[in-house]
């Protein structure tokens, strides 16, 4: 049987998972904290909505959380009128950010008192990704649960990797995107170098595709960075900087050096103070020419 889905979040990828889901089969009740961008994301898809998170879950199997950061998630499930108490035995939920491990921690640890099951299960990949259901999602928890979740998974992702107990999701997914903000800005970096030294951008780039640096990233990012004044933005420069402090924390708490981190946010952070806050992370790029 299909799943009952209710999704926390309406943001670029809760709603691209949205659409995903809905076409994979599922039933789909949404919920936002701004009712308006549920009901825009659940007509685009032919979704439900729900005007509180209790009646978004009630009745679902799974339930999927993206939404923006630590204090988001902390308020939605452990806020006044939070989700955690309106779960049971007979949800499992994911919760899907881009949050500290100590948060997927804290949260599952109430959702547990419900006799539900949460996973940390952040994901990697960009808003066309989800929409082909071809995500990477790592998950940290419960091995049972995560079975009972898969058809929800499966029509998001063509991999999922069972990393660990909980909160190793997100420790996972920190790691990845300290990798994924490290191609970024070298990417900028060596295209801002040969087109000052007058090759062109677009033959550097095909160069970048066909060799050994040709990263997932720099392939699908390719229209991005070569043409930046009409780049679609799917991931700005203001959550970089915030996962760079995540990251940077986790390092901190565990005795993980990360010196190419630490440039990166330093950067990142010039970056925004100089105009480029709401830019797509490619414009690093940019920042390099005007900077340069």
């Amino acid at each position: 049987m299909t799943p009952r889905v209710a999704v926390l979040g309406a943001g670029n990828m809760a709603g691209a998972m949205v659409g995903t889901l809905r076409r994979a089969g599922s039933d789909v009740t949404v919920w936002n904290r701004t009712h308006s961008r549920a009901e825009t994301v659940a007509e685009a898809h032919g979704a439900r909505t729900a005007s509180t998170t209790a009646e978004a879950v009630a009745g679902a199997d799974v339930v999927l959380s993206s939404l923006a950061d630590d204090q988001a998630v902390l308020a939605t499930y452990l806020g006044e009128g939070g989700v955690a108490g309106a779960f049971g035995p007979e949800h499992v939920v994911l919760e899907m950010s881009t949050i500290a491990p100590d948060t997927a921690r804290r949260v599952g640890e109430a959702v547990a008192t419900t006799g539900a099951v949460l996973l940390d299960a952040p994901v990697s990949g960009s808003v066309p990704t989800v929409e082909r259901g071809e995500l990477t999602i790592m998950v940290g928890g419960d091995a049972a649960a995560l079975e009972r979740a898969r058809p929800v998974l499966d029509a998001l992702a063509v991999k999922v990797f069972h990393v660990g107990t909980l909160g190793a999701g997100a420790t996972v997914k920190l790691a990845v995107n300290a990798l994924v903000h490290a191609i970024d800005v070298g990417l900028s970096e060596a295209l801002v170098l040969a087109e000052k030294a007058g090759v062109d951008r677009g033959a550097a780039y095909d160069v970048f595709a066909a060799g050994a640096a040709a990263a997932p990233f720099v392939l699908y990012k390719r229209p991005a960075f070569e043409d930046p004044d009409s780049a679609q933005v799917t991931f700005t420069l203001d959550l970089m900087a915030k996962d760079l402090e995540l990251i940077l924390s986790l390092a901190h708490g565990v005795g993980a050096p990360m010196e190419q981190a630490q440039r990166n946010r330093e950067l990142v952070e010039r970056a925004i103070a100089d105009g480029f806050s709401g830019r797509d992370l490619s414009a690093i790029a940019e920042y390099f020419r005007r900077s340069g």
